[in-house]
C-alpha cells in the first residue's frame, strides 16, 4: 500500500501553538510534557500520561482543537519500541501493551470524525465544517491511517487487533477507499475471529458496509459477557445520538 509518510514526532511538538489550543479543561499548554510522557520509562507515568489522551485531550469522546495534533504525534510514536511496553489496565480495559492502548485513543478520535459522526452532526443541528477540530481530525486521516496500517504485523496479536479496528472508521475516508480491499481479509480472518466480541461485531459490520462477503461470519458472546465489556471500545454504536444530547456537545 502507498501510504502518506508520517511527521517527526518531535516537530510536530516544536511546531504546535499548544498553549494556544484547548482540551476539556482550558488551555492545553500541558498536553506536550504529558504526550512524551507517553514514552517514559516509569509505568506509572506513562499510564497517566494515557488518562491524559483519554480524559483531558479527548474527554468523553469530544473532538478539541488540541485533539488532532496530539492524534498526529500518538501517530507518529505509534512504532517506537517503547510503546511496546505494559500500561496500568483495568478490569474492563482491553489487553495488550501501550501500542495497543494508543491505537485504542486513535480509533475513539477517528470514530468521532467518521462518516457515521458527520450524519448525526447535522442531524442534531450542528454542521460539522463549521467545527474546526472535526475538520481538522478529518484532513489527518490518511496520516492516522499509515501509522496504524503499520502495525498489521505486529508480533503481539492485541496490537494487530487494535490496529485494524482502528482502521475501520478511517477508511469511511474517500482518500482511502482503495486500501479496503485489502484490509477486508484480515478484518476476515482476524478481527472477526477475534476473542472480543466486540472486535467480531465491528468487523462483521464494516465488511456488510463494505459489500464483502459475510457468509459464516457471526458474533459469538456468551450470556450476560456485555456486564463484563471492556469500557474504551470504540463501537460506532457509542455515536447514536439524539437531538436530546445536543445540548452535551461542545460546539
Amino acid at each position: 500500500m502507498t501510504l502518506a509518510p508520517l511527521p517527526d514526532p518531535a516537530v510536530v511538538l516544536a511546531e504546535t501553538d499548544w498553549c494556544d489550543l484547548e482540551h476539556a479543561y482550558g488551555t492545553a499548554e500541558s498536553t506536550p510534557t504529558q504526550l512524551v510522557a507517553l514514552l517514559d520509562a516509569d509505568q506509572g507515568v506513562r499510564s497517566e500520561a494515557l488518562g491524559h489522551l483519554h480524559h483531558v485531550v479527548h474527554h468523553q469522546n469530544t473532538l478539541y482543537a488540541a485533539t488532532a495534533p496530539a492524534a498526529l504525534y500518538v501517530a507518529a510514536i505509534l512504532l517506537d519500541p517503547r510503546t511496546a511496553l505494559p500500561v496500568e489496565k483495568g478490569p474492563r480495559d482491553f489487553p495488550g501493551p501501550m501500542r495497543a492502548e494508543l491505537l485504542g485513543w486513535l480509533d475513539s478520535v477517528a470514530n468521532a470524525a467518521d462518516d457515521q459522526a458527520q450524519a448525526t452532526m447535522r442531524h442534531v443541528g450542528f454542521p460539522p465544517e463549521e467545527y474546526p477540530p472535526f475538520v481538522q481530525t478529518r484532513e489527518i486521516r490518511p496520516l492516522l491511517f499509515s501509522a496504524a496500517s503499520a502495525c498489521f504485523d505486529d508480533h503481539d496479536p492485541h496490537v494487530r487487533e487494535a490496529a485494524l479496528a482502528a482502521c475501520i472508521p478511517l477508511l469511511d475516508d474517500s482518500r482511502l477507499y482503495r486500501h479496503r480491499k485489502a484490509v477486508a481479509p484480515m478484518l476476515r480472518e482476524t478481527l472477526a475471529t477475534s476473542a472480543l466480541w466486540q472486535y467480531q461485531e465491528r468487523a462483521i459490520e464494516a465488511l456488510t458496509a463494505w459489500g464483502e462477503d459475510t457468509a459464516g461470519l457471526k458474533v459469538r458472546r456468551e450470556a450476560f459477557e456485555a456486564c463484563d465489556a471492556p469500557s474504551n471500545t470504540s463501537s460506532s454504536a457509542e455515536w447514536d445520538l439524539t437531538a436530546d444530547d445536543a445540548a452535551d456537545l461542545p460546539f
